[in-house]
């Protein structure tokens, strides 16, 4: 019985130190975000998030197509990011798929940038130049199943 509760003991030092790892990453993660300004005065597109750290960053709002008289559907949200010397760095789109059932949009988007301090939104017709690659990017299970298996061979 006394290995019992020692077997117990120890399963629970490791699930809190798990848990307590797992929150002081994300509290040091999150603190390294700082708040970037925005250049543009877009009626349509509301900003509830707009982050950036040295390397990446992240933006989130929605976009509202309650205007009748400019239909939204079929374009697109054009975001430029800037730097401190006012340098593009780089560009996203974001399809716009409102409909009349459901005129507002929610979206996030996730960069890897450099240096970005401030942003500017604008409604697009189409794409136009080359665009930032989003964060973080998806892997298919094949990919995941060889990354694990070279992984456990380097280990072994």
């Amino acid at each position: 019985m006394a290995r019992l509760k020692t077997f117990l003991i120890y399963a629970l030092i490791i699930v809190g130190f798990f848990v307590f790892s797992n929150f002081i990453i994300d509290v040091g993660l999150n603190s390294s975000y700082k708040d970037i300004t925005r250049k543009d005065n877009t009626s349509q597109v509301q900003i509830s998030q707009a982050q950036a750290t040295l390397v990446n960053g992240r933006i989130k709002g929605t976009i509202n197509d309650n205007n009748n008289d400019d239909n939204l559907t079929g374009k697109y949200v054009e975001i430029d990011l800037y730097s401190s010397r006012d340098n593009m760095v780089g560009k996203r789109y974001i399809d716009i798929e409102t409909t009349d059932a459901n005129p507002t949009q929610d979206f996030s988007m996730y960069f890897e940038a450099e240096d970005v301090t401030s942003y500017s939104i604008s409604i697009t017709d189409e794409k136009t130049g080359e665009e930032l690659k989003i964060l973080p990017e998806e892997w298919n299970k094949s990919q995941i199943v060889i990354v694990t298996v070279l992984t456990m061979l380097m280990l072994w």
